[in-house]
């Protein structure tokens, strides 16, 4: 009896087109039940941003206050073939909102996060490559008003081209009409002047993005620090807080918040707004870090309310003249202006306020 049992089985020998006929359509139904729908949205990891994919035919077959809500919310993306959202996140409730209202598939996310380094370099080539198109439309539109001016600049000199009258004469007519058309070409060169100056200032934005000269300003790397720590103060107090509805919603009770008012929330709802907190919490902590290391790398914070004393005299980088320490905090410190005009009306000097990374250096000490 034994024996029978444990006799191993006999090997199943299958030729391929047998074993297609049993499998095949078992792997298909697998397949199916998986499969994501033709008409889906995606949060790309990469991009931070959200992305509709849909055939040609299912956009057809919207109505225009539809299309008109894809429009609002997200731009069509040559490259990748989809409609990619305006916003990224942590800003995509509206994006996200007009996906669902269409009857899209939510196929979560796609893609790996960038680390903030990288989206910055990603950043800074983008801007390059943008400062080189601006800089191009600058150049052919300085080339158009001179080609458009040509005709009138060269006519410079000859006093009877611009004082002979218009006659009454086919030769004088046309004499007249050229002269007009020349005088037109003239008024829009000056605008094609303007338009070369306007890309040459968008030019020089990317520019300065693209060398990432912000990065090189202790003070605006200082606001970024400050802001980056009060989102992340603001995160972890919210996870914290719906971390201890769980308890409540375990034993089928209302949670409250802090200030004592009932949450109608489910926990499958906490759960998931909790792991969207803990997405943003890691992607600021990452950009907290790279400031900091921006910090570092510009020297880091040299002065304090220790090393410094009422009356010091110090070169901030937003004045070229020096300022007056008054009172420092643990973060910012209050300075006077040192110049005689610089006063309120009861004659009192004006103050204003800083960031210690802010100051370049110490021009005299206060004599105590």
């Amino acid at each position: 009896m034994n024996e029978n049992n444990n006799a191993a089985k006999p090997i199943e020998t299958l030729t391929p087109e047998e074993f297609a006929a049993k499998y095949l359509p078992v792997l298909e139904a697998r397949d199916a039940a998986t499969e994501t729908p033709d008409d889906y949205f995606v949060r790309n990891q990469e991009t931070g941003k959200l992305e509709l994919h849909f055939a040609k035919s299912t956009y057809t077959a919207l109505d225009e206050d539809a299309k008109k809500r894809i429009k609002g919310a997200f731009l069509w993306g040559r490259n990748s073939g989809c409609w990619i959202s305006r916003c990224k996140e942590p800003n995509l409730y509206d994006a996200e909102r007009v996906a669902k209202s269409l009857g899209l598939y939510d196929a979560g996310k796609s893609g790996e996060r960038l680390s903030y380094a990288e989206q910055m370099e990603r950043k800074a080539e983008r801007a390059d490559r943008r400062a080189d198109r601006y800089e191009a439309r600058s150049e052919a539109a300085y080339k158009q008003g001179e080609a458009l001016q040509k005709p009138i600049n060269d006519m410079h000199g000859d006093i009877a081209f611009f004082t002979q009258p218009n006659i009454n004469t086919s030769a004088g007519r046309a004499f007249a009409r050229r002269r007009e058309r020349m005088f037109a070409a003239f008024d829009r060169g000056f605008e094609e002047f303007r338009k070369s100056d306007y890309w040459q200032g968008r030019a020089k934005t990317a520019r300065a993005t693209a060398e990432g000269k912000s990065l090189h300003d202790k003070g605006f790397v200082m606001r970024r620090i400050k802001e980056r720590e009060s989102d992340i103060r603001k995160l972890r107090k919210s996870i914290e807080e719906y971390e201890s509805f769980i308890p409540a919603l375990d034993k089928g009770e209302t949670p409250r918040d802090h200030n004592g008012w009932e949450v109608r929330i489910t926990r499958e709802r906490v759960e998931e707004q909790i792991g969207i907190w803990l997405d943003r919490l890691e992607a600021k902590l990452d950009e907290l870090g790279f400031y900091q290391d921006c910090l570092d790398r510009l020297g880091g914070v040299a002065f304090s309310r220790d090393n410094l004393h009422k009356g010091d005299l110090l070169i901030i980088s937003r004045y070229r003249e020096p300022v007056r320490f008054f009172r420092g905090g643990p973060k910012n410190f209050t300075y006077e202006f040192t110049e005689p005009h610089m006063r309120y009306a009861n004659g009192e000097q004006m103050q204003g306020q800083a960031a210690y990374a802010e100051i370049v250096r110490l021009v005299k000490e206060a004599q105590v």
